[in-house]
């Protein structure tokens, strides 16, 4: 029967356990604390938040600018309804003077 003798120590942030067997070989297995998987953890929390914030800029830029465009359209749309008003009183004011 193979001799077997554990060893486990823990410095609260790493755990080791080494095993020894009979035959001579001898294992050792770390363990982290899984602080890694915090760290990333953050760091994903972290891009989403960027592509958040660029994405809501984005759409606010969009309706900004659409706005714009909308203003802008509705200013060409009363000049030229302006413009048509003063054509239409100028036809009416020369059929006038040519029917006198």
């Amino acid at each position: 029967m193979a001799t077997e003798r554990v060893t486990e120590r823990s410095d609260g942030v790493t755990t080791e356990r080494v095993v020894e067997r009979g035959d001579g070989a001898t294992y050792v297995d770390k363990g982290g604390s899984g602080m890694g998987g915090v760290i990333i953890g953050i760091a994903v929390l972290a891009l989403v938040a960027i592509v958040a914030f660029f994405l809501l800029q984005q759409s606010h830029n969009d309706t900004l600018r659409t706005n714009a465009v909308t203003g802008a359209a509705s200013s060409v749309a009363d000049s030229v309804g302006a413009a048509a008003d003063n054509v239409g009183s100028a036809a009416n004011k020369a059929a006038d003077s040519v029917t006198k």
